[in-house]
């Protein structure tokens, strides 16, 4: 199974970027009004919109590419793990609870990519054959 590790990172990495690239794509390109309602509903300043949105962005791109990989899947799990709490915590709703469990199975996935590294077919993984 070893021989397929790279791939397996790469692809993981894809998965994981798969969430963040488009919604911070498609908070940049579209209209912020809805987004930073649904934040002031609860309770967080919708200012934060740009930098969220921002972050989505450039952390994906970054987990893509395997561009300090360590650091920004550390901070996306902090992430996940923040948004489940603030956004996803009502439990009377099933959808919530999913939206919750999918938030913390990703801040899981993201804590493993920090352990892990993003493999040899990075930027990263680029950058240590290269030393």
């Amino acid at each position: 199974m070893e021989k397929y590790t790279p791939y397996a990172h790469v692809l993981g990495r894809f998965l994981l970027a798969l969430v963040f690239i488009p919604a911070g794509l498609g908070k940049i390109t579209g209209d912020p009004s809805g987004t930073m309602a649904y934040m002031e509903a609860m309770g967080v300043p919708g200012f934060l919109f740009w930098p969220t949105a921002l972050f989505e962005l450039l952390a994906g791109i970054a987990i893509l590419i395997g561009l300090q990989t360590r650091i920004v899947a550390f901070l996306l799990a902090g992430f996940c793990a923040v948004t489940a709490v603030l956004f996803h915590a009502n439990f009377a709703d099933q959808m919530q609870i999913a939206m919750f469990l999918k938030n913390f199975g990703m801040a899981g996935g993201f804590l493993v990519l920090m352990a892990a590294g993003a493999g040899p077919m990075s930027i990263d993984g680029r950058k240590a054959t290269d030393a």
